[in-house]
């Protein structure tokens, strides 16, 4: 097991003794301390599944970062777009290629059946990674597994960002407002498909090529906007264990949903700086580029991709956040899934020249 300082194990062995308790053994957490982040050759990020699907896309360049159209291989069958996200992360050092898939969509027909249409190969991904815990991000997962599992590599690791991501979550559903359902990733899920969990609360290093955040500072003007909420409950195995980060006074209460466990798949790419992959950004697209600059030590945003939950901002608010990410200087930003039509107008609007627009099936290429 990884080393941890005594708070840390004394926060974890309520966590680790439950979820054994519940069946499922194989999950670590990562140590924190300094990450040595490794530099890539290229990148190139595959949008398996997005909110659109554009028959007429084009493709489009800047600062040296190419976006493409993918094409179904069947004109009879389309690719299948749903308000979720799945991307497929193929980084390259040297002769040295990974695959990663990063969150799954709402549904196993989407990004199965996007994966088959765009020719893409399960068995080349080395990795798994879920940026948070909202359904329509790892709602294609199980599916998935079920029929690429076999496949792939015997050790498989999901990364995902901390305890959080396993609570059980509800949205406000009909005009009555009444509590529905939002999902619940079950550890007991994954382990009968024998896939190993690991905790990155503090940073991470993916294969060799990629790093997480870890836990997101919340230490700019961005606030979490309303999204879902989360309960804070442990039973057999399933939900979340509040007792690893939260007062004893918040077992079983549902409350608004903070994300206190996203976070971001980044890179370092050769020449050009940071890439910074936000998949939602519920804890605010600034917040998580900034982290990624601290435990990095790199300074230079190259690109800022993903979904940034500016969808329903508010005017004023939304043209903060832009200026702020602005003084980030990145070369190119991606706006994806919740970022909102809003958000790529007012970018264009602050940023002029640096924001390049994707759909589903968009093949995105970082250092040419």
């Amino acid at each position: 097991m990884p080393n941890f300082n005594r708070r840390d194990a004394l926060k974890m062995s309520a966590g680790f003794a439950a979820a054994t308790a519940g069946g499922f053994s194989c999950i670590e957490l990562a140590k924190a301390g300094p990450i040595q982040v490794p530099v890539i050759d290229k990148l190139s990020v595959r949008v398996l599944v997005d909110n659109t699907t554009d028959i007429f896309f084009k493709p489009q360049e800047i600062s040296g970062v190419k976006t493409e159209p993918g094409r179904s291989a069947n004109s009879l069958r389309p690719l299948h777009s749903e308000f979720g996200l799945a991307l497929l992360l193929e980084p390259q050092r040297g002769d040295q290629k990974s695959a990663f898939l990063l969150d799954y969509g709402w549904t196993p027909e989407a990004i199965n059946g996007n994966m088959e249409l765009l020719k893409m190969d399960p068995s080349k991904i080395d990795a798994l990674i879920v940026s948070h815990g909202h359904f329509d991000h790892w709602g294609g997962l199980m599916g998935f597994l079920d029929k690429h599992r076999k496949s792939m590599p015997a050790d498989l690791t999901l990364y995902a960002g901390g305890e959080d991501n396993f609570c059980q979550r509800y949205v406000r559903a009909g005009q009555g407002g009444d509590l529905s359902d939002f999902g619940m990733l079950d550890r007991r899920d994954l382990a009968k498909r024998d896939v190993k969990v690991m905790l990155c609360e503090s940073p991470v290093v993916i294969g060799g090529q990629a790093f997480t955040t870890g836990k997101i500072k919340r230490n700019s003007i961005e606030k979490v906007l309303p999204n879902s909420l989360v309960e804070f409950k442990l039973k057999d195995g399933a939900g979340c264990n509040w007792s690893h980060y939260l007062p004893a006074e918040m077992e079983g209460k549902i409350v608004p949903d903070e994300h206190i466990h996203e976070h971001a798949t980044c890179f370092n790419l050769k020449g050009k700086g940071l890439i910074v992959i936000s998949s939602c950004g519920h804890v605010g697209i600034v917040n998580t580029v900034r982290q990624a600059m601290e435990v990095s030590g790199i300074e230079k945003v190259h690109a800022i991709v993903g979904g940034f939950h500016l969808g329903p901002a508010r005017p004023d608010y939304l043209t903060q956040v832009v200026a702020e990410m602005d003084k980030l200087n990145p070369d190119v930003v991606l706006p994806m899934h919740c970022s909102g039509l809003n958000f790529t107008q007012e970018a264009e609007r602050q940023m002029p020249g640096k924001v390049l627009t994707t759909t589903t099936g968009t093949r995105i290429t970082f250092g040419i």
